[in-house]
């Protein structure tokens, strides 16, 4: 087994995991939780979920499905977005599918993750370039997509209190 199947299998299990308990802890929840932020200024986990969806839109879908290029990050961060518990299951469930497609993808094509599917992008602002490619794209989301993971899992204790892990 080379490098690139052992980084692609190793992203899998991570992706699908974060998926699986996230999901659980969403389930968890009323509909005033995945409303509710802890203070005025914080984000919701509507939010969250809002966010995790636009990013992975922005490098995933877009860059590698042909999805039309939308930036609307001001409206995932929109002080009291609303969002029904079941529409925050279903965008969370298709934002992480959408990224396990990509991983199973390159797990056949693993000589694909140095292509720079952005070049040709309006130019983006942030921690990745036009440059970057799918690993690159890959492991920051790899970075980042768990940090609001976290946060949802850590604002469900808030609510609840006590979480199920079964």
């Amino acid at each position: 087994m080379d490098s690139r199947t052992i980084v692609i299998d190793l992203l899998l299990r991570k992706y699908k995991a974060d998926q699986k308990w996230t999901r659980m802890v969403i389930e968890q929840l009323s509909e005033e939780d995945i409303v509710w932020s802890p203070t005025p200024e914080s984000n919701s986990i509507a939010n969250l979920v809002a966010h995790i969806s636009g990013a992975v839109h922005q490098w995933f879908e877009t860059a590698y499905f042909g999805a039309p290029y939308i930036d609307d990050r001001s409206k995932e961060f929109e002080r009291g977005l609303q969002m029904s518990k079941e529409q925050a299951l279903e965008l969370f469930k298709k934002s992480y599918d959408c990224i396990i497609q990509v991983l199973e993808i390159m797990k056949a094509n693993p000589e694909k993750l140095l292509e720079q599917p952005y070049l040709n992008f309006p130019t983006f602002n942030g921690a990745l370039d036009n440059q970057a490619t799918i690993l690159e794209m890959l492991l920051h989301q790899f970075r980042h997509l768990p940090s609001h993971t976290g946060q949802i899992i850590y604002i469900a204790k808030m609510r609840k209190g006590h979480l199920v892990w079964e």
